[in-house]
């Protein structure tokens, strides 16, 4: 009898213990995004967004590349409410919204691509991939700044809650810059 309750005590044991390191393997180390994020433009906006992020990140190369994505991600969804907009806008915030999607367009092509040149880093191009990866999140940053200089002649709610999205997608756009700078080899 003794026996029986054992095993499912020993079972228990062993699980509580392995937590920890399995948490950790299902997202970034909370002390890499600390001290990641420490020095970045945004550090709130960096620690926080990182740390919900559930893929996988031990290394500040990893963490670079989650960075991106989480970047991608906001600049779909800026992506989908300017689509959403353009249904009910006028004609003249038409125009408006039609220019910054195509800019947010043209930022996640470039955050994509900086994606695509982190995962595949060698030590023979390191310096011409780094440099590729900087000059396409810096564009993409320009498209974000370029996107809402369309909304300077225009007032109101849609000027403000596009200002508000597309900051949120230039903040995280720029904690990756930060990140991918810190990279300094492989």
């Amino acid at each position: 009898m003794a026996s029986s309750i054992f095993i499912p005590i020993s079972i228990s044991i062993i699980i509580i213990f392995t937590l920890p390191s399995y948490a950790t393997i299902t997202g970034p180390s909370p002390d890499l995004v600390q001290s990641s994020c420490l020095h970045a433009t945004f550090p709130k906006v960096c620690t926080h967004t990182l740390s919900l992020y559930k893929g996988p990140a031990t290394t500040p190369r990893e963490l670079a590349q989650v960075a991106i994505r989480v970047s991608i991600a906001r600049a779909n969804k800026a992506s989908e409410y300017l689509s959403r907009l353009q249904k009910e806008a006028s004609r003249k915030e038409k125009g408006a919204l039609k220019d910054c999607a195509s800019q947010i367009a043209d930022s996640v092509d470039d955050l994509r691509n900086t994606l695509g040149e982190l995962k595949e880093l060698k030590r023979a191009t390191f310096k011409w991939q780094m440099s590729n990866a900087k000059t396409w999140v810096s564009a993409a940053l320009t498209n974000e700044d370029t996107c809402l200089d369309g909304f300077k002649e225009i007032e109101g709610r849609v000027r403000s809650d596009i200002k508000q999205k597309v900051t949120n997608v230039a903040k995280v756009t720029s904690n990756a810059l930060y990140l991918i700078n810190r990279l300094d080899h492989l």
